[in-house]
């Protein structure tokens, strides 16, 4: 492995205004000297704009801070689509990171059943784009997220990146498989380090109104009915952000070495890792600690009745019964495991909501 020291280099963030990019970037504020760190985003409106710009004013707030305590570097923040080759190649020709970190992406497996385009665009051209750029730049790792729903309806369990994963059930899960593929033969053609992550459902503060946590609580708040699918019998493996966050800060500082094979022709510096909680939960079990949190956090009151609020329905199309990550191979190459609890990671998330709707 390449180790790669992150203070006063150029990182690139897609997705900067996104859920993980913007934790990300939060981070590498708090850690990292000296970087100029760019982040683009195309704030589309898949989800409440309004989040986006909490989001992103957090990250001008903190920057600001930052500079005055002299802890050097800079950020900037470009409104912009990666799908849009002129952008990406516009950013990499004046900035010219060293370090890029994919995560701009078309979320979301239901969503890709309703609009497809969207996920042609951004997550098949846009990654597109930026593997085409750090092919004519000197890019020392490429680190991109990849997804837990590459695994589809396999049923061994846990799931590891030794399985074959050729049966996506969503085309968003196909479209993280291509970024898999693409991604390998941009680093055997033009020998680019470039780490794949599968992410396992992440949560936490601030995150994604579509996602099941988020909206449950939105709905409860209106007095809606809740749809648990599978009749509650889906397990997932929840992974807090900050979490998921530790794991790429340590996968970016370690890139697949660069070596070559006994026909003289590169090996391709690449690599995919899981990084999930370890722990499956069913929804059951998660839908009783949410409420008990957002009870507690104030959210909703000591005396709603959940059971009148909660109907068991049937498999949506594109869903799996289960998901769970063997991460062994991320605590065996870079020491971390996933330890945030998910009664831990709601409580945060539900103090969140309070305060952000009041």
């Amino acid at each position: 492995m390449q180790k790669i020291d992150l203070n006063n280099k150029v990182i690139l963030i897609t997705g900067a205004a996104g859920f993980i990019g913007s934790n990300l970037v939060k981070r590498l504020f708090k850690d990292v000297k000296g970087a100029t760190i760019i982040g683009i985003d195309n704030m589309n409106d898949y989800y409440d704009v309004a989040l986006k710009e909490y989001r992103l004013n957090e990250l001008e707030t903190l920057s600001r801070s930052l500079q005055t305590e002299s802890m050097g570097g800079s950020w900037k923040f470009i409104k912009g689509d990666i799908a849009d080759k002129q952008t990406v190649d516009g950013i990499f020709e004046q900035y010219k990171p060293q370090v890029v970190v994919n995560l701009a992406a078309q979320a979301g497996v239901r969503y890709s059943i309703t609009n497809p385009d969207a996920y042609i665009q951004s997550n098949l051209i846009g990654f597109y784009n930026i593997l085409e750029a750090c092919r004519h730049n000197p890019v020392e790792h490429l680190v991109y997220a990849s997804s837990s729903s590459v695994y589809g309806g396999n049923k061994k369990v846990p799931f590891s990146t030794d399985d074959r994963v050729d049966n996506p059930v969503s085309l968003y899960a196909a479209t993280k498989k291509s970024n898999e593929l693409m991604a390998h033969c941009y680093s055997k053609l033009y020998d680019i380090p470039s780490t794949g992550l599968r992410f396992f459902t992440v949560y936490g503060p601030a995150g994604r109104p579509d996602m099941a946590y988020f909206g449950f609580t939105n709905k409860l708040l209106r007095g809606e009915t809740i749809q648990i699918f599978n009749y509650g019998n889906c397990r997932r493996d929840f992974t807090f952000v900050d979490d998921i966050v530790e794991g790429v800060v340590r996968v970016m500082q370690g890139a697949p070495e660069r070596k070559k094979g006994e026909d003289g022709l590169p090996i391709p510096p690449y690599a995919v890792y899981n990084i999930g909680g370890g722990q499956p939960e069913s929804l059951l079990d998660f839908v009783q600690t949410l409420q008990e949190e957002l009870v507690r956090a104030g959210v909703l009151p000591a005396d709603f009745d959940f059971d009148a609020h909660k109907q068991l329905v049937p498999m949506q199309p594109g869903d799996v019964p289960t998901t769970f990550a063997d991460a062994t191979a991320l605590e065996r190459d870079y020491g971390f495991t996933p330890k945030i609890t998910l009664r831990e990671g709601l409580r945060k998330f539900a103090v969140w909501y309070k305060q952000f709707y009041g």
